[in-house]
């Protein structure tokens, strides 16, 4: 019998954060074995704003050629900065995100530095960018870009060709059991995930039956509570203490649509969860790879970033609940198409 080939999943880590990557890279490993390879995850260091360099460093001189045993690991797949930086004639690498805060979010960056700090970090951005298209250019087989934001962000940032591969939705036990009169939204409690939106929008939302829950845990919890009792929407806005599997899968399967609006978004695992519940997803135009997924008034809505225009959406569907599980419905169809399987073949190099 011919041994199974090995093959090593790498991604950056940071401690005590669960982002969308590690899920999408750990459901990676589990197809991977499912279609009977070795699979094994392997978390590098991402470091900390401004030890980024120390991250690549380390990367570069972490060995995936030979597993623990010593036996040759024949293929590497590597997720976001800086795992690419891994040294093997076979790696694919499957890009969920470089340095944002070097590339697209650098305007927001820079702005809020002092004239030294701006000079340093300039330097830093541009020993990042020389880094990423070095790596991204010569140390990977092949290229794939988790979403066309992602993709878009290649080609202006470095010139880099690479091809849209979205993931498939998580393997879960995603189920639906009815449509109850409340938006449910999930993330990590950031800025940028851009949660008050959803706050600021139950402001205008006329259908008081219709309520929000907010599932996640991060820096923002505090200010985006002090946001739901500032506007008296405790009563039907709600903060979710639970963030486990169990909990993500009940609300899922029983909300009458998600909510998912972060600014440009690489790719934004909620969407594909939400459609493999049969819900629609409410976004905005702003928010990348969700806003490239939802099919305005089929799977979803994509709007204007503007609380009233998202409440108004909202009351739509409170009023209108065959209408919300036909979206869904629509959705389910549209993302049952993607298989683990399918992508597997993709990311395989030999």
């Amino acid at each position: 019998m011919t041994k199974a080939k090995r093959i090593a999943v790498v991604t950056s880590d940071v401690p005590f954060v669960k982002g969308g990557h590690l899920i999408i890279a750990q459901s990676t490993v589990k197809a991977l074995k499912k279609c009977g390879y070795e699979a094994d995850l392997v978390l590098t260091p991402q470091n900390r704003f401004g030890r980024q360099l120390r991250a690549y460093l380390a990367t570069r001189f972490t060995d995936v050629e030979e597993d623990g045993l010593g036996c040759k690991i024949h293929q590497v797949i590597s997720f976001r900065f800086p795992s690419y930086a891994v040294k093997h004639p076979f790696q694919t690498c499957w890009l969920n995100h470089r340095l944002r805060e070097y590339y697209d979010l650098w305007e927001a960056l820079s702005s809020q530095l002092r004239f030294k700090g701006k000079i340093k970090e300039s330097l830093r951005k541009k020993i990042i960018h020389f880094l990423d298209s070095y790596l991204l250019k010569h140390n990977v087989a092949k290229l794939f870009a988790q979403s066309k934001t992602i993709q878009a962000r290649l080609k202006r940032w470095g010139n880099i060709e690479a091809e849209v591969l979205y993931p498939p939705p998580p393997q879960r036990e995603y189920r639906t059991e009815s449509y109850q009169n409340f938006i449910f939204a999930v993330s990590r409690l950031q800025k940028l995930k851009r949660l008050d939106l959803l706050i600021k929008a139950f402001k205008h939302v006329k259908n008081k039956e219709c309520k929000a829950f907010i599932m996640g845990k991060g820096p923002e919890l505090e200010d985006l509570s002090a946001k739901i009792k500032e506007s008296n929407l405790e009563k039907r806005v709600f903060l979710l203490d639970q963030t486990d599997e169990k909990t993500l899968l009940n609300y899922y399967a029983r909300c009458r649509a998600v909510f998912f609006s972060p600014l440009r978004e690489d790719y934004g695992l909620v969407t594909a969860e939400a459609f493999a519940s049969r819900k629609a997803l409410l976004t905005t135009l702003d928010s990348g790879g969700p806003a490239e997924l939802v099919k305005n008034g089929q799977t979803g809505y994509v709007l204007e970033a503007n609380p009233k225009n998202i409440a108004g959406k909202i009351d739509e569907l409170a009023e209108n609940r065959d209408l919300a599980e036909k979206m869904g419905h629509n959705a389910y169809e549209f993302i049952s198409k993607w298989s683990w399987e399918e992508t597997v073949k993709k990311l395989i190099i030999f």
